[in-house]
């Protein structure tokens, strides 16, 4: 295990980027004790699978919206931006 003292951090941010791009997690020590650890984000995107765009075709026709076409839609933005806007 890596560890870290809260001084460190300010001198050895770098080292601390790398160890966290590489994975591993870091110990932080402060005052002899172990305060924390550190440790790299698991992100993963959100894909939009089948299922989710099923879901949201449903939650649609939930909704009951009403249909209008492309040029309608823009007259009701023009009027809002001239609503707000002036």
């Amino acid at each position: 295990m890596n560890y870290l003292t809260t001084t460190q951090l300010r001198t050895r941010s770098s080292d601390l980027v790398d160890m966290l791009l590489a994975g591993e997690s870091v110990e932080l020590v402060h005052r002899s004790q172990i305060i924390g650890e550190i440790k790299p984000k698991k992100s993963s995107p959100k894909v939009m699978t089948a299922k989710d765009i099923k879901e949201l075709i449903g939650l649609a026709r939930k909704m009951n919206l009403p249909k209008i076409s492309y040029k309608e839609r823009e007259r009701r933005y023009k009027k809002h931006l001239m609503e707000r806007y002036g």
